[in-house]
């Protein structure tokens, strides 16, 4: 099974950018759908953006479209999402995932293996 390792969080202030990173223990080209979930404190965990196993199609939720970007290096095996404009409302723990099957999805469900997750808190 894939292993993923979180990594890039830590402490900014309002209007900045952060890059957090996601290393997969094996290629995921071809084999995994990549997502980014996040989970603030007394939340439940929510989608936040999706990029298909081949690279060529994402999907983002309605909260970060136009300030988060997700991309993915397959020779390094990684998956980044890079975070502009930051808000306090972005503060939580932010978790990588992959999907074996189908499409991207939204639903926390679909996905087979996760990463330990990485805090970004954002300062007002």
């Amino acid at each position: 099974q894939v292993r993923l390792v979180e990594s890039g969080g830590g402490l900014v202030q309002t209007g900045d950018s952060l890059r957090v990173s996601c290393a997969a223990s094996e290629p995921t080209f071809g084999r995994y759908n990549m997502g980014w979930f996040r989970q603030a404190p007394g939340k439940e965990r929510e989608f936040v953006t999706g990029i298909n196993r081949y690279g060529d199609s994402t999907n983002y939720a309605d909260s970060v479209k136009g300030r988060f970007t997700i991309s993915s290096d397959h020779v390094k095996n990684t998956v980044y999402l890079q975070m502009n404009s930051l808000t306090p409302e972005d503060t939580a723990v932010y978790y990588c995932a992959a999907d074996r099957h189908g499409a991207i999805s939204r639903s926390s469900s679909a996905y087979d293996y996760w990463g330990q997750g990485t805090q970004v808190t954002v300062s007002s």
